[in-house]
């Protein structure tokens, strides 16, 4: 399972122009099953993504695609974690 910070860099005036092209994007993440959650990091920081059912460096392939990593709106962040006990609701994530 991953964690994903996608951080706005000084380029973020230009989110709103490549907006709808970040958002096929992540459609495109849960259409193919990796996405789980995908929210905004507040106070208005950028965004966070988690991610599974990929390989690290799947989820770098996917995550170097993102439209605003592409015009360097946000920097990402990918964190790994190997879950060792969920809430049952969450068992899946247990490889």
């Amino acid at each position: 399972m991953f964690i994903v910070l996608l951080k706005f860099s000084d380029n973020k005036d230009q989110a709103n122009q490549f907006m709808e092209d970040h958002k096929e994007w992540i459609g495109l993440g849960f259409d193919e099953g990796v996405f789980l959650l995908v929210g905004s990091l507040e106070p208005q920081q950028g965004g966070g993504i988690i991610a599974h059912n990929t390989t690290l460096s799947g989820l770098q392939d996917r995550v170097s695609s993102d439209p605003f990593v592409i015009e360097n709106i946000v920097s990402a962040e990918i964190s790994e974690i190997s879950p060792a006990k969920t809430d049952d609701r969450l068992n899946f994530l247990l490889g």
